[in-house]
């Protein structure tokens, strides 16, 4: 799961005031796309479904701006790095892809 996968690699940044603070905002927009997700799948209307998923694109590029931003400053390594990433990449296409049809949907 996307948010574990997030979570081991924050737990490889540096023991400093910059790791410490991309290591939190990795954790929060990570699970927040585990359990916003979680949301979506119970929501009780079409409105509800594009909302919630709305969070969870939001979250899921946050998450990969915070691990591009790990390869920048070279805290960890891009070959670390790079199958989250394009996991990253592969869920906002999905969830993106997602609203669109809820969108169609809603309009007919």
């Amino acid at each position: 799961m996307f948010a574990h996968r997030c979570i081991k690699l924050s737990l490889n940044l540096p023991d400093t005031y910059l790791g410490n603070h991309i290591k939190k905002q990795l954790f929060i927009c990570s699970t927040s796309v585990a359990a916003n997700y979680r949301a979506t799948c119970i929501a009780q209307s079409k409105k509800s479904f594009i909302y919630k998923i709305s969070i969870v694109i939001e979250e899921v590029d946050e998450s990969h701006f915070w691990i591009e931003f790990i390869v920048d400053e070279s805290l960890i390594a891009l070959d670390k790095c790079k199958s989250l990433l394009n996991e990253a990449d592969q869920l906002t296409r999905i969830f993106i892809s997602s609203k669109k049809t809820a969108n169609l949907n809603i309009n007919n």
